[in-house]
């Protein structure tokens, strides 16, 4: 029996996901989480044979889920799921691990096909995608393997760095005290190996990690 979790925080979209794969693969046993948070408390309890990942969900903004869950399951195999199909950040999410790369557009037989390729140990992207895929360079790399190391919460706080925030106004849109923003901030620039701002927005920019939004705490 195969575990495959679906982490996407629109349950639509994971019933109709569920419903495809099921009628395809019967043998599967189909888990759901709605956030970064949930599919990590998942991984921690159940032993999972492929994680659909959605890039868009909250606490993944992104790259960062992808990368943070590489870093906690080396081991696991990942494929992602989202509505974005430029070719230059699928190349960086191959560039990171992901066996594969399933447009929310790919057709029931296909998710399916895509599933079982990856179970196999094979990388699946779509034909249409397939030729405009990049090698991902060393420094990008590198860069990707220490955001890694970084908390969601510490994440976050980078992101708004970037967009020139100061710590009193991250505090408040993250309602967290300015004296956590600073110990997160030390804690960033130590992870990350720089000492200042400018080299944290010039990480975060490389990256094209998206700022949380506003509303989050």
């Amino acid at each position: 029996m195969i575990t495959l979790l679906i982490a996407d925080d629109h349950p639509l979209y994971r019933d109709a996901l569920k419903g495809a794969l099921s009628l395809s693969l019967p043998d599967l046993t189909i888990l759901e989480a709605g956030d970064l948070t949930a599919t990590v408390d998942m991984l921690e309890k159940e032993d999972v044979d492929l994680l659909l990942l959605d890039l868009h969900m909250p606490g993944s903004n992104d790259l960062f889920g992808l990368l943070h869950i590489r870093k906690l399951y080396p081991d696991l195999p990942v494929a992602v799921v989202s509505g974005t199909e430029d070719a230059t950040i699928i190349s960086k999410i191959v560039g990171v691990g992901a066996l594969g790369f399933i447009p929310k557009t790919t057709s029931a037989d296909n998710i399916a096909k895509a599933v079982q390729v990856i179970l196999d140990g094979d990388i699946w992207l779509p034909e249409s995608i397939s030729e405009k895929i990049e090698d991902v360079d060393e420094a990008f790399s590198e860069l990707a393997d220490k955001v890694s190391s970084l908390t969601p919460s510490q994440y976050k706080v980078l992101c708004y760095m970037r967009d020139g925030l100061l710590n009193k106004q991250i505090g408040y849109n993250l309602d967290i005290a300015e004296a956590t923003v600073k110990a997160h901030v030390t804690a960033i620039f130590k992870k990350l190996g720089i000492n200042n701002r400018t080299q944290a927005v010039l990480i975060a920019s490389q990256l094209e990690l998206e700022p949380p939004a506003s509303s989050a705490k």
